[in-house]
């Protein structure tokens, strides 16, 4: 990677997102979500007449969040904050499914390819204008800071210092699949392995003075999360009843969860240490969002 057309979406801020990211995880939206929104864009813009424009690779830079759950006085779980449904036809209460979500504030910081220099102003208008009526993981865009466009040489340390002097103070999300591949080498089963590194172990130590001192550790220093990255087919591709579109191959699938870890910016020595792009395995049946620096096998 060397001369980069960056393309950022400073503080967006995001009322109701999905944080159910998997069926077992809650909290940040999954990668699908943003890489989901960004492929979105990226064709609205199509549309509007920016044919050759691809958006390659994106992101995240969490600056809030804050996830709608309560937890009573004395209470040793948290509860999800639900919303009143609208009554149905009968004026009876509908059924009520839980849906945990989160109001957010992040940046986006995408790869552009594909853009003439007499588009980059058009480019930023389209956004802007774009970005109003859209969503993101669910969530409803309720404000933005003016997007930026620029040349930037990944090669060049003050240009990168530069471009993520902007995104602080902030949290990049990075893949740790690293981490996963380790402890499943030596044996742990999948779910082990993400628990593990999860787990906050408490530990008490007695004085000489009859006082107990308690101390808490991970299995490894870092902000390690759960976050969901992708699925796994689990059925052959063909068609399904009543399928959006005739024309593509469905089949069922189920969602891949891996570790990720959030870092500040400065800690960052290359984009494609934050950059996340699609990655299609079809010969293991994976549709995957991965890093540009990944390497690893699933």
């Amino acid at each position: 990677m060397s001369y980069l057309t960056i393309l950022r979406l400073p503080h967006i801020n995001i009322h109701n997102a999905n944080a159910l990211s998997s069926p077992f995880t809650i909290g940040f939206p999954a990668m699908t979500a943003w890489l989901g929104f960004t492929h979105a864009l990226q064709r609205k813009l199509n549309q509007q007449g920016l044919d050759t424009l691809e958006f390659v690779s994106v992101a995240v830079v969490s600056h809030q969040f804050d996830l709608q759950t309560y937890k009573g006085p004395g209470d040793f779980i948290s509860s999800i904050v639900g919303t009143g449904n609208p009554l149905d036809k009968t004026g009876a209460r509908s059924a009520f499914i839980e849906e945990a979500r989160c109001h957010l504030r992040v940046s986006l910081v995408i790869e552009v390819d594909g853009l003439d220099d007499e588009d980059q102003d058009a480019l930023l208008q389209q956004v802007q204008h774009l970005l109003a009526g859209m969503k993101i993981a669910g969530g409803d865009i309720m404000g933005f800071a003016e997007p930026e466009l620029s040349l930037l040489d990944d090669n060049s340390d003050a240009e990168r210092a530069q471009l993520l002097r902007k995104l602080m103070p902030g949290y990049v999300l990075i893949e740790r699949r690293e981490l996963m591949i380790d402890a499943q080498q030596q044996g742990q089963d999948a779910l082990d392995a993400l628990l593990g590194y999860l787990t906050v172990n408490h530990h008490c130590l007695q004085q000489e003075d009859d006082s107990v001192v308690w101390s808490s550790s991970r299995k490894t220093s870092g902000w390690i999360v759960p976050v969901a990255t992708g699925f796994q087919g689990i059925s052959a591709l063909g068609s399904a009843k009543n399928q959006r579109d005739p024309d593509t191959p469905h089949r069922f699938a189920e969602s891949i969860v891996t570790l990720g870890e959030f870092v500040m910016p400065h800690r960052i020595q290359s984009l494609d240490d934050m950059l996340w792009r699609y990655h299609i395995d079809l010969e293991n049946n994976l549709y995957l969002c991965q890093q540009n620096n990944s390497s690893e096998d699933y």
